[in-house]
């Protein structure tokens, strides 16, 4: 596909409402979310409690089960961001190398199992595609609850990864949202680093 300003448009212009929406509410999200606002959490739960439908009628099971714990992670989200009784919320913190790896390995393994599974007994297609979205999708969102910083490093190799995963499906304006989270995913590392760095130095 040509991503020219022509081709984006014409992307949005075939898009369902239902999809404009979810593609609203997702930009909506993130960008709260690099924001450290609670309420990012309640478009996050909109946003994909819509792509939950889209993705089970298109038949790619993984992401649509990917959507439906995202809507959970949205409510245990929405609780772990709200301020205590003295005001405070909570940090941003880091993870050591050792972790990371342990995470990626986990991932990796976690997407041989569920691909292997879509494949064989839901039909999936693009089952391993769609397995490392949802795995990978499933840890960051995790990470992004918690407040840890590098859960942006992780949405940057996987949005990469769905827009070109939606791209095969034909999800066309879905392909813009994602190529947006990828570029929204530098601006919440920068922002969360920043106010990190801000927090230690006090």
């Amino acid at each position: 596909m040509d991503l020219t300003v022509g081709s984006i448009l014409q992307a949005f212009s075939q898009m369902s409402g239902w999809e404009v929406a979810a593609t609203l509410l997702g930009i909506a999200y993130v960008l709260l979310a690099a924001k450290e606002s609670q309420w990012a959490w309640p478009f996050a739960f909109a946003s994909t409690l819509i792509y939950t439908v889209i993705f089970w009628e298109g038949a790619l099971v993984a992401s649509s089960i990917l959507n439906f714990y995202y809507m959970v992670m949205a409510v245990y989200g929405f609780m772990l961001w709200k301020k205590d009784d003295q005001g405070h919320t909570l940090a941003i913190t880091r993870w050591s190398f050792k972790r990371h790896l342990l995470f990626i390995g986990l991932g990796l393994a976690g997407t041989l199992l569920l691909g292997t599974l879509t494949q064989t007994y839901a039909g999936a297609k693009f089952a391993y595609h769609d397995a490392f979205v949802m795995v990978f999708s499933g840890i960051a969102t995790w990470m992004m609850a918690k407040k840890v910083l590098e859960n942006w490093i992780y949405w940057m190799v996987v949005d990469s990864a769905a827009t070109v995963l939606y791209y095969k499906s034909g999800y066309l304006a879905t392909i813009v949202l994602f190529a947006l989270y990828v570029i929204l995913a530098f601006y919440g590392y920068a922002a969360w680093r920043k106010a990190y760095r801000e927090k230690r130095s006090l």
